[in-house]
């Protein structure tokens, strides 16, 4: 999956499942913010991201994710390596 894809489909299921408009879902837009997310969110978010994109994600994971930037970066990074 390119990173075209990964960004259209995040969009996508991010915009329904945290009801906000796709508009404001951008590249440098902070994730936590953007998505008003609180500790419980984090755990929607990550299955959301599992069943979206068949990853396993943890965490740690997220520790360097600010913005949908580099959101996109973990998502690409992960399907590059070999689920198991």
């Amino acid at each position: 999956m390119n990173r075209e894809r990964i960004i259209e489909t995040t969009k996508e299921f991010l915009s329904t499942e945290f009801e906000v408009d796709k508009d404001i879902i951008t590249n440098e837009s902070p994730l936590k913010e953007t998505l008003n997310l609180d500790s419980l969110d984090y755990v929607d978010l990550v299955v959301v991201i599992e069943e979206n994109f068949g990853i396993v994600l943890t965490g740690e994971d997220f520790k360097n994710v600010i913005t949908f930037n580099d959101f996109y970066d973990l998502v690409e990074k992960k399907l590059a390596v070999p689920q198991s």
